[in-house]
């Protein structure tokens, strides 16, 4: 399997990117899948400009020249696209939601209607490009905080795997490892059921998504 890892934290060191990871060597414990991983803050990737000029030329590529190219390219040849970041005002860090902007050239101006959803007609074949997100935040709770990412990544993505996760600064707090090591080992679980089923188990994703410790504790020694 050919895995994408698009890292959307500006940070080196990264509380989702600790549960990305450990979901990563779930998947690949049997070191048989080729894994990329590409750090966006890194990468040269200015906003879509609205120009449509993928359109008129339909070769799957942006008419700005910068790194946004090489992952139009890896794109298509992925069976597996981790989107990785924490939650920044409810949604996706700018930086990579100028990633997720610009893949319009991957798609045509021709629309069609599927589901009842009025969408462009693709250029490559979606529907064999399978997407976990993986997001973290410093809230101590799920609700009222992934609401908004959560509908937008249902309408952006195919046969999708949604793991939200609730108080992720507790990951790099030492007085907190014996929670985090527990967090660390489920999502490395996961990355197992993962790798042999290509989706998660309701039960899987809400022990993910479950708090590490009480929100009152969180909030009296974090907030």
């Amino acid at each position: 399997m050919k895995i994408l890892v698009l890292n959307g934290s500006p940070k080196e060191k990264s509380d989702t990117m600790v549960l990305t990871n450990a979901f990563l060597r779930g998947i690949n414990k049997s070191g048989n899948h080729e894994i990329t991983v590409l750090n966006i803050i890194e990468k040269k990737i200015a906003p879509c400009r609205g120009c449509f000029g993928c359109w008129k030329v339909k070769n799957k590529h942006c008419l700005i020249d910068d790194d946004q190219n090489q992952i139009l390219d890896l794109y298509p040849e992925m069976d597996l696209i981790i989107w990785s970041f924490p939650l920044y005002c409810y949604g996706m860090p700018s930086h990579i939601k100028a990633v997720l902007d610009r893949t319009i050239p991957l798609t045509q101006m021709t629309m069609e209607i599927v589901d009842g959803i009025t969408r462009h007609v693709p250029m490559v074949d979606f529907s064999k490009i399978h997407t976990v997100v993986i997001s973290g935040c410093g809230f101590p709770n799920y609700e009222h905080n992934f609401e908004g990412l959560s509908r937008q990544c249902d309408l952006c993505f195919g046969n999708l795997t949604k793991i939200f996760v609730p108080e992720t600064p507790l990951l790099n707090i030492s007085e907190a490892k014996p929670v985090a090591d527990q967090k660390i080992a489920a999502f490395e679980s996961a990355g197992e059921e993962y790798a042999e089923k290509l989706c998660l188990a309701p039960e899987t994703i809400e022990s993910l998504q479950s708090l590490m410790i009480s929100k009152e504790e969180y909030i009296r020694n974090i907030g």
